[in-house]
């Protein structure tokens, strides 16, 4: 959704100036806050691309340039607006665009600060800050087979691996339990009892859930989570599992529960997506 956003509205533009308003979003560019804004001015952006949570913005050459790289974290958006437009509270980078974009701003807004920008030297294709990344399933170079494969070959549950970013990027937790309710399987599946059939309808259906949010306008449950236009997503409205303990599973009537995993939660339907044994005997 972000990354579809800054294709339409920012490529083609030239970066006009950078004015970083605190330095902890920057922190990642050595050379600090100052050289980051003279390093960004006069250079134009050529495309948008996204792996996992890390998106970036090729300069000058899609194949050989740098690019202006960005991780949201938790609470960061990138949103562009116009220069009058009043400043975000948590306003951390403003940068002047310029050409197809021109009247415009790119802000840099993030209040919690756990995400940032920095510059990729020769990371046009792929940072390399971020090579250790797998592609997400609606890559179209993403390699089906591969995934099948890795899959079939861990013990780890099966959300687990869903949420490996070095195995498969983009899903994250909501989209997880939404496909794995579709596929009608428990998270804590060993990935090694799943056959090369139930992985691959897994994956499609990781694929339909994700399709699908990005037609909605991704998945809101948070005033902070929106796109690149300032506006919330819909997604949130069409779940199936996320957030509905106690409710009615949509497919059997059951009521859903919740279970903690990794920090967060896990929601499910206990008759649609039976436990493994060894998960139905933990404490």
């Amino acid at each position: 959704m972000v990354r579809a956003g800054l294709e339409r509205h920012v490529v083609g533009a030239t970066i006009t100036s950078v004015e970083v308003l605190h330095p902890r979003p920057v922190r990642r560019y050595d050379a600090g806050a100052a050289a980051f804004a003279e390093a960004l001015a006069g250079h134009r952006i050529v495309g948008a691309r996204r792996r996992g949570k890390y998106l970036w913005l090729p300069l000058d050459d899609l194949d050989t340039g740098d690019a202006l790289t960005a991780h949201l974290g938790m609470s960061g958006q990138l949103l562009v607006q116009p220069p009058g437009a009043p400043a975000e509270r948590h306003l951390r980078v403003r940068l002047s665009l310029d050409g197809a974009a021109e009247g415009r701003e790119l802000r840099f807004v993030d209040q919690r600060m756990f995400g940032g920008l920095s510059i990729s030297l020769g990371g046009a294709v792929v940072p390399p800050e971020i090579s250790h990344i797998a592609r997400d399933p609606i890559d179209p170079e993403f390699d089906d087979d591969v995934f099948v494969a890795r899959v079939r070959r861990s013990a780890s549950g099966i959300k687990r691996l869903l949420l490996t970013q070095t195995l498969i990027s983009g899903v994250g937790n909501i989209y997880a339990d939404e496909a794995l309710w579709r596929a009608q399987l428990h998270g804590e599946r060993p990935g090694l009892k799943l056959t090369a059939k139930q992985v691959r309808e897994l994956l499609g259906h990781v694929r339909d859930v994700m399709n699908e949010a990005l037609a909605q306008g991704g998945t809101s449950f948070d005033a902070l989570y929106v796109n690149v236009n300032g506006e919330s997503g819909y997604f949130d409205r069409s779940l199936h599992a996320y957030g509905r303990e106690g409710e009615p599973c949509d497919r059997c009537g059951t009521p859903m529960r919740r279970a903690a995993f990794m920090n967060r939660s896990s929601y499910f339907c206990p008759a649609c997506q039976p436990a493994p044994r060894s998960a139905r005997r933990a404490p």
